[in-house]
């Protein structure tokens, strides 16, 4: 068996079932950025000097010059940032999930609490808020082709640390999620990787999504770091995928990944996903829609996909309803999904239990 997978049972995962075992579905660890969205043209996009379909991070001398591009503009504010996207989505399904970020005393901060809590998320926030600094936002540009193209300034979540951190709210999860973004900051990815260890030793689930190139390209020691020596999930786009293997044939990818989880997922947008393990894989096909904005899918997936799993559908079940959540995100703006609009893809996109 492959290094990264020699602390991991052989098999499928076995998630904790019994009540009296686990009380969240999910935790996550990631950053908390309110998201402005705005449409813009490629000509914009291109002489306000932002690298198309990928995350930079911005510092504040340049968060207010991009913000003086758009200041005719009227954006669309959301929660945000990738984890706290997924884990929305899996509560919104009917799941439980605790999210551990850190954001400011202001009004971004008071925005992105009440919306978690709207939301059905719990998380540390109740109990832990920075006093001073700038809650983290991301500046969303989607040009008409769909792609998103983000700008993010990290704010007070650049501090983020393991006093956010809930031991044994981990200790009672069934599945423990690592926001790739924090390979970026040494503070959060130390934390990452404290949970990661409580999980471990608890005998929690581990999944870790890769997040976005620029990680990879610039941070990747750090995604090694919360792969250590396997994980239980692996979420990646196509393009995240090839240019981590170094490669642009998806049967060498496939092979690649599949030796740091025991259950890959590759999105592949309208090509649907790929779910991979050592012993099977499985080709989902994409539900045909007309993408208007991108941002989000991907989150969207993994939090569709992680309830199915927790619920107990098969590999290619939870990977249907992901695809189908995904595909109602890019048929409209913004990264996430009503309540109303999640209960009826999941009626549709899922079996009727066993």
């Amino acid at each position: 068996m492959n290094r990264h997978l020699s602390g991991l049972n052989s098999g499928l995962i076995e998630l904790k079932t019994q009540s009296s075992m686990s009380h969240y579905d999910l935790y996550a660890i990631g950053n908390a950025l309110v998201d402005s969205e705005y449409e813009v043209s490629d000509a914009q996009l291109k002489s306000m000097g932002v690298d198309k379909r990928h995350m930079t991070l911005i510092d504040t001398p340049r968060r207010a010059q991009l913000l003086e591009h758009v200041k005719a503009l009227t954006p669309r504010q959301t929660g945000g940032g990738s984890a706290g996207n997924t884990v929305v989505a899996l509560a919104q399904l009917g799941g439980k999930a605790f999210y551990s970020c850190k954001v400011a005393h202001d009004a971004l901060g008071d925005f992105y609490v009440k919306d978690l809590q709207a939301r059905g998320v719990d998380t540390n926030l109740n109990h832990t808020r920075a006093s001073e600094g700038q809650t983290g936002s991301c500046l969303v540009l989607v040009t008409p082709d769909a792609e998103r193209s983000m700008c993010t300034f990290l704010g007070v979540s650049a501090e983020l640390d393991d006093a956010a951190l809930h031991p044994k709210d981990i200790e009672k999860s069934k599945i423990y999620y690592m926001e790739g973004y924090l390979a970026a900051s040494p503070t959060g990815l130390a934390a990452a990787l404290k949970g990661r260890q409580i999980a471990r030793e608890a005998g929690v689930a581990l999944a870790l999504t890769l997040s976005d190139v620029s990680m990879i390209q610039f941070c990747k020691a750090g995604l090694d770091a919360m792969l250590g020596d396997g994980v239980d999930y692996l979420f990646c786009n196509q393009e995240e995928a090839q240019v981590w293997c170094g490669s642009q044939d998806l049967n060498v990818v496939k092979e690649t990944l599949k030796k740091l989880a025991k259950m890959v997922c590759l999105t592949r947008g309208p090509d649907g996903s790929e779910i991979i393990t050592a012993q099977n894989s499985w080709h989902v096909p994409a539900e045909k829609v007309q993408a208007i904005d991108t941002n989000g899918a991907g989150d969207m997936f993994a939090g569709a996909f992680l309830y199915a799993i927790t619920r107990g559908y098969s590999p290619d079940q939870a990977a249907n309803l992901g695809n189908h959540a995904a595909a109602a995100v890019v048929s409209q703006h913004g990264n996430r999904l009503t309540l109303g609009q999640l209960s009826t893809i999941k009626a549709y996109a899922l079996p009727a239990h066993k």
